[in-house]
This record gives structure tokens, C-alpha cells and sequence, in this order.
């Protein structure tokens, strides 16, 4: 049962665009992931893929650390999620003294793997209170 994150901050992909690449990743196989990421075309795919290979790190070095057991290829992308960051604002200037604003985004990106003994507990209990609302509703 082990469970990591791996967070990286102030990546300067805009949100939108990196949101588009951890879909492909989402309840893969670690592994799997870290394959899909190495050739998608996107430029978010090697920030992403640098944290998912970070976030099987934190694993071992967690499994270590608790003396449990970890195969890497029992590891899955439980949950990934990109927050908006800060925005830098820059100024173009343009025809007869105007000036155009650029924003250059950047994101929070979030990944946490799991093994799926993790996933099976905590998927049992969010399944049984949707379980009670729905014999009360009727």
C-alpha cells in the first residue's frame, strides 16, 4: 500500500495545454505512462513525463523507508491534475504608440501514483455513501 505525489510548480506550459496531456495518463500503468509521455508530440509530454518518473522515485524511496515491498509495475496514475500558476504580463508594442499585453502562463502540475490496494480502500468507502444516497432518494 504505498501512495506518492510529485508536484512541480511554475512550469511555463499554460494550463489548458498541459490539462490536454494528463488526460492521456490518468488510471495508467506508471510505466505505460511514462511510454505514452516519450511520444506524445506535446511540449508539456517531457515535464510531465520528468515528474511521473519522479513520483515512481518518491515511491521506492517511501517503500524503503517503511521496509514494504513495491514492484514499480504495480503502480498507476491515480490521480494528475494541473492548477493554474502565476502569470507573467508582458507589453508589444505596436503601431502609433500602442502597447498589445502578453501572458505568459504557467502551471502546477500534480501527480500521484498508487498501488491498487490503495485505490480499493478508498474507492470502497466513497462507493458506499453513493450506495446510501441512493436508497434514501428513493
Amino acid at each position: 500500500m504505498v501512495e506518492s505525489i510529485a508536484r512541480v510548480r511554475h512550469i511555463r506550459v499554460t494550463p489548458q495545454k498541459a490539462r490536454r496531456v494528463v488526460a492521456l495518463i490518468k488510471g495508467k500503468q506508471a510505466q505505460e505512462a511514462l511510454a505514452i509521455l516519450k511520444f506524445a508530440p506535446q511540449a508539456a509530454s517531457e515535464p510531465i513525463g520528468k515528474l511521473v518518473a519522479a513520483a515512481i522515485a518518491n515511491a521506492r524511496v517511501k517503500a524503503d523507508k517503511d521496509s514494504e515491498y513495491l514492484d514499480e509495475r504495480d503502480l498507476y496514475v491515480a490521480n494528475a491534475y494541473v492548477d493554474e500558476g502565476t502569470t507573467l504580463k508582458r507589453f508589444q508594442p505596436r503601431a502609433q504608440g500602442r502597447a498589445f499585453q502578453i501572458k505568459k502562463r504557467t502551471s502546477h502540475i500534480t501527480v500521484v501514483l498508487s498501488t491498487p490496494e490503495v485505490a480499493v480502500s478508498t474507492g470502497s468507502t466513497t462507493g458506499g455513501k453513493a450506495a446510501k444516497t441512493k436508497k434514501a432518494s428513493k
